[in-house]
């Protein structure tokens, strides 16, 4: 993927989310029941849902929290680099009290923010519900601010810098609801410099309710990170083949989808809790009938290799927030592939920043962190 012990630099890559405040609390199931939320699921606020915000504040003991998945999986990266400014943020909020909470905090840990700020909307925020101690969280966001994000903010010269000198991007599925123009502008131009572009399924509805920015996009995706759920509704919906037993072949099938650029294997990488991890690297040939891509046969096992990192186990009563797991992995990810290191180090090291963060409140390291020696940067 890249030259082994790479050299780091200040904007080597940018990242592309929804900058939001997470209002984190341990909440109770009858409270989800109430604005029909379900267990480890993430959906976008409804008219219905507004209400909850104020609810939560006046009945639970509420934190808040810097976060958007984005921007989270930064604020680790940069935590494990120990270079400031090697990741640049870029997202839409409110001229307000949050977006100043956000920046402050983002900067504070190594984070470039290049916001694109509006008077329109309030900056976005997201409901964090914490169930059975942690081990369960349903989130809620209203993006307001973060919706508005448009593409001019990467045309203005400052900003069109960092995306011409970065050599990584990072896009959530998240931001398929704000602004695909954006992010198809960023794949091609990946594409065409032969740079790197990493995304993240991020949720299930994605899969369902936004297939065509998401498929537009996927011919030009490098390396994708998706969980379980995630992965299996993404082939469902798609009609690859799903064995639940085994996600292996879920990887390889969208592994072996239509790739952009022939210079390296698309790399599927799915997160499974405290199961393995599941790396699978292929690429497609027009000679199969296992598989049907738009109206394309699709041999789904070419070349398709796996690889299974094993997940380390937490203690239940030391588990206190499942909430950030999946944006520190890719964040512990991110800082070995900036520095060249082989595909199973990099999902090593997400791993190990996954389980520090659920043991802490929301998406945060503790204090006296020790970065292993294998994952620092020289």
């Amino acid at each position: 993927m890249s030259e082994e012990n790479k050299t780091l630099r200040e904007g080597m890559l940018v990242g592309l989310c929804n900058p939001l405040l997470d209002i984190s609390a341990a909440a109770d199931v009858a409270f989800l029941e109430k604005y029909d939320l379900q267990l480890n699921n993430a959906i976008l606020a409804e008219e219905k849902h507004k209400p909850l915000y104020k609810e939560l504040v006046s009945q639970y003991k509420v934190d808040y929290i810097a976060g958007g998945s984005g921007q989270n999986a930064l604020r680790v990266a940069q935590k494990v680099l120990e270079k400031p400014n090697t990741t640049v943020f870029m997202g839409c909020v409110g001229k307000d009290e949050y977006s100043e909470i956000l920046e402050t905090k983002a900067r504070s840990e190594g984070v470039n923010v290049r916001y694109q700020y509006t008077e329109s909307e309030s900056t976005g925020t997201c409901a964090v519900l914490l169930t059975e101690n942690g081990a369960n969280r349903s989130l809620c966001a209203n993006l307001a601010a973060a919706n508005l994000f448009t593409k001019h903010h990467i045309e203005i010269p400052e900003n069109r810098k960092f995306i011409d000198e970065a050599d990584f991007f990072y896009i959530t599925g998240f931001f398929l609801t704000v602004n695909p123009d954006t992010i198809m502008e960023v794949a091609r131009h990946a594409n065409a410099q032969n740079k790197t572009l990493m995304m993240n399924l991020s949720a299930p509805f994605l899969s369902q309710f936004f297939k065509e920015p998401m498929m537009q996009t996927f011919p030009y995706i490098d390396i994708l990170f998706g969980n379980e759920t995630e992965a299996e509704t993404f082939a469902k919906e798609q009609n690859l083949p799903v064995n639940k037993e085994d996600m292996s072949e879920i990887a390889l099938s969208i592994a072996a989808l239509p790739k952009e650029n022939k210079n390296r294997n698309r790399i599927v990488i799915i997160t499974q809790g405290k199961d393995d991890v599941i790396i699978a690297q292929g690429h497609y040939a027009l000679i199969s009938d296992s598989a049907i891509f738009q109206n394309v046969k699709i041999n789904i096992f070419s070349d398709g290799k796996i690889t299974r990192i094993p997940a380390i186990s937490v203690p239940s009563e030391k588990i206190v927030d499942t909430n950030g797991a999946g944006d520190a992995f890719v964040g512990g990810f991110i800082s070995q592939i900036l520095q060249g290191r082989p595909i199973d180090v990099c999902a090593r090291c997400g791993v190990w920043a996954a389980t520090q963060i659920i043991q802490q409140d929301g998406c945060t390291f503790p204090k006296d962190l020790q970065i292993p020696e294998e994952f620092r940067s020289v």
